[in-house]
């Protein structure tokens, strides 16, 4: 009888075998179908100062959360559960807040009982001093990849079910997220990955970080083995070991991870207009953002079709 250890050998060995052979490792360019148009004005609606910041409890966080839901039935996701909202409260700075996720479901082709979450989150900053923080990179970004996700999905069903997720009440502490893993509709030993967006429209150096594949060896081999696009560099790092900030527990993918499931965070590194004012569409990277949107959906592409995925991830966890 093979111990445990010789058996996670033999399926990392054939891991290797089927997913990365001479076809698999040379990656195809994917090309992801979505309106990039769509994709720009969505970012550019939502860091509008009609929106006012965003801020979690405000007119301008529920103008967003209708925003989001209304994109969500044009494409046809389903609510994860009766309705889109995921509704909780929490006490911080002195002060009670009303939270409301926004969770839909796109149902798995081959593996239905098992899921993905994609999540960005849709608060920020709010109104201070008189001056709207519009948090354009911040996170809008994320929740514009987070729509045109939904739009791919309409007409490229996912193999594993998806649940997309607009978390409220990040700035404020991980509230939403903490929310929702601690009264996940979804049971937790059910989730095989969280890919989480936060700030993707804009680096000088052209850069987007992957974060998280130091926990996990099949996510690590995905990365690395990856054939990338010339217009972004993508970089594993800022998980801890390579002497640059710590991101592991930097925004919403923190709280899958204390719960041990997998993550993967695509992010930026800070810019001077981050939680300022001037975070506003006008000073994102409308090309940077496009490409950095076509390189995630092509990331979570090769997870979803990965054979023996679930189990190769069960064997690491």
């Amino acid at each position: 009888m093979l111990n445990k250890c010789n058996l996670s050998t033999l399926f990392f060995i054939l891991f290797y075998t089927l997913c990365f052979s001479q076809n698999a490792l040379k990656q195809k360019e994917f090309i992801a179908i979505f309106n990039e148009d769509s994709l720009l004005q969505n970012i550019r609606t939502l860091s509008s100062d009609a929106f006012e910041g965003r801020r979690t409890g405000t007119k301008g966080a529920d103008k967003a959360k209708e925003y989001i839901i209304n994109q969500f039935h044009m494409y046809n996701v389903l609510p994860l559960n009766t309705t889109y909202e995921q509704r909780f409260s929490f006490f911080t700075k002195r002060k009670n807040y009303n939270g409301i996720n926004i969770l839909g479901l796109i149902k798995g082709t081959d593996n239905p009982e098992r899921y993905i979450v994609i999540s960005a989150h849709y608060d920020h900053e709010g109104i201070k001093n008189g001056q709207i923080y519009n948090g354009a990179d911040d996170d809008a970004s994320g929740i514009g990849a987070l729509i045109s996700f939904a739009e791919y999905f309409k007409n490229n069903p996912p193999k594993h079910s998806v649940v997309l997720a607009a978390f409220d009440a990040e700035e404020l502490g991980l509230e939403g997220s903490k929310y929702f893993v601690n009264n996940s509709i979804v049971s937790l030993n059910k989730i095989m990955l969280n890919l989480n967006m936060d700030m993707i429209s804009r680096s000088e150096t052209n850069t987007l970080f992957a974060v998280g594949t130091r926990f996990n060896e099949t996510l690590k081999q995905v990365i690395t083995n990856f054939d990338q696009p010339e217009q972004v560099k993508m970089l594993v790092g800022h998980d801890g070991e390579d002497g640059l900030e710590d991101w592991v527990y930097s925004s919403d993918h923190a709280s899958f991870h204390k719960k041990g499931v997998p993550f993967l965070y695509f992010g930026v590194d800070d810019h001077e207009d981050y939680h300022t004012p001037n975070d506003d569409y006008e000073n994102i990277q409308p090309e940077f953002y496009k490409e950095s949107v076509k390189l995630i959906m092509a990331v979570f592409n090769k997870i979803d079709t990965l054979n023996f995925f679930n189990l190769i991830l069960e064997i690491y966890l």
